[in-house]
């Protein structure tokens, strides 16, 4: 549908699916093929190798570079997928502060109770903005004061913290969003039988050996890992991968539909007819003329 879009708006397209960045993991991710990459050019895909943890602070970077770069050439952007956290990585004023694997270690050993008094004693309000029952989010939050100096209220009265909560965009935006409804789990299941007879289960025996900890807990790769070792069988691998790629579908929902500046078009089974009516949003919104 991304294909036909872009074809008639003579846009380019912008992944922002957090494992398409991985070399080699084509078919668990839908990745694009050769030839629709040359019919149409992709970008933010095929950026790192799978041994390396590609954070979404670079994706930030790379993926802000190719934004300037389109408009500059007056070319429209049309970002496609994903993961929430990289879409908005890209279109708002999200911030990642900074982090010391070391620092963070300290902060671990600290008992649960202790790290959350520790918090609470340099910044009384922290638990207006910091959910202390996290422990990982209260480490997170002594790791980012030890850096920074700066509190997670005063993080929080930031204008960009601001903008991030109220969905103000850095640039223009125009968003789309597709959900199949009470289809979602047959769909998901059919997808990943598809995967399945498209090779995925050579791709990830070939690539095993070489997945670093950020790809290897891709959905479908990580309940497919123990498949290729022997440790359990196809069908034990395939009922989890497609219970995984569910629950992960329901996030993604959750995440986006809190996003009120998506709309949702009624769902059209046919993807040309889907595809024309997009167009036809993004035509009265004056995205495309």
């Amino acid at each position: 549908m991304a294909l036909r879009i872009a074809r008639r708006c003579g846009a380019e397209v912008v992944s922002v699916d957090s494992m398409q960045v991985y070399r080699g993991m084509d078919v668990g991710t839908a990745k694009p093929s050769p030839a629709e990459q040359d019919e149409v050019p992709h970008h933010l895909i095929d950026l790192a190798d799978p041994e390396e943890a590609f954070t979404v602070a670079e994706f930030q970077r790379a993926g802000r570079a190719v934004l300037d770069d389109l408009e500059r050439r007056g070319v429209p952007a049309l970002l496609v997928g994903g993961s929430g956290l990289h879409f908005r990585s890209l279109v708002d004023p999200l911030q990642f502060e900074p982090s010391d694997r070391e620092i963070r270690a300290g902060m671990e050993a600290l008992g649960a109770d202790e790290a959350v008094e520790a918090l609470l004693a340099a910044d009384p309000g922290a638990g207006d903005v910091v959910d202390l029952a996290n422990p990982r989010r209260v480490v997170r939050a002594l790791e980012v004061l030890h850096l920074t100096g700066r509190t997670p209220t005063e993080r929080a009265a930031l204008p960009e913290a601001a903008a991030l909560r109220d969905y103000r965009p850095v640039r223009p935006l125009i968003a789309v969003g597709l959900d199949p409804g009470a289809r979602l789990p047959q769909r998901v299941e059919a997808r990943f039988d598809r995967m399945l007879a498209g090779g995925l289960l050579d791709e990830v025996a070939a690539l095993a050996p070489r997945l670093g900890p950020t790809a290897a807990a891709a959905v479908g790769y990580r309940q497919l890992l123990p498949v290729v070792a022997g440790k359990r069988g196809l069908d034990y691998g395939r009922l989890r991968a497609v219970q995984a790629t569910r629950a992960l579908a329901r996030r993604q929902r959750t995440f986006f539909r809190r996003d009120p500046r998506i709309v949702w078009p009624e769902w059209d089974d046919d993807p040309g007819s889907a595809a024309s009516r997009i167009a036809a949003l993004l035509e009265e919104a004056g995205w495309i003329s």
